[in-house]
């Protein structure tokens, strides 16, 4: 069974930036892709991105092109968020999510449904 931990979040001014984690344990991190997700207070969970098994196929949500990006170490078992130029709409818990893919080139999907392992999340404030 994969396990995953996030880390990172924190308390953050408008502007700034964070590097969220997602370690993966019990099962070797290559076999999966990987997604991001985030929810806020009385919202749905959101997918923000995502990334494939070989690392170069990547998906943004359109409300963080250009400001987020991921990565992925299979070595190192972690899956990293990069989050520029954060705004108070980018609060909430951030949650990472695996599924298992047979192929390394298969797209990844930023949908909640299409993802069966996931972590405990993270907190992310943006307040000045």
């Amino acid at each position: 069974q994969l396990q995953l931990v996030e880390s990172g979040g924190g308390l953050v001014q408008p502007g700034g930036s964070l590097r969220l984690s997602c370690l993966a344990s019990g099962q070797k991190l290559d076999l999966y892709a990987v997604g991001w997700f985030r929810q806020a207070p009385g919202k749905e969970r959101e997918g923000v991105s995502c990334i494939n098994r070989s690392g170069f196929g990547t998906s943004y949500a359109d409300s963080v092109k250009g400001r987020f990006t991921v990565s992925r170490d299979n070595d190192e078992r972690t899956v990293y968020l990069q989050i520029d130029s954060l705004n108070p709409e980018d609060a909430g818990v951030y949650y990472c999510a695996a599924v298992r893919r047979i192929l390394l080139r298969s797209q990844c999907e930023l949908a909640t449904r299409a993802y069966d392992n996931w972590g405990q999340g993270t907190q992310v404030t943006v307040s000045s």
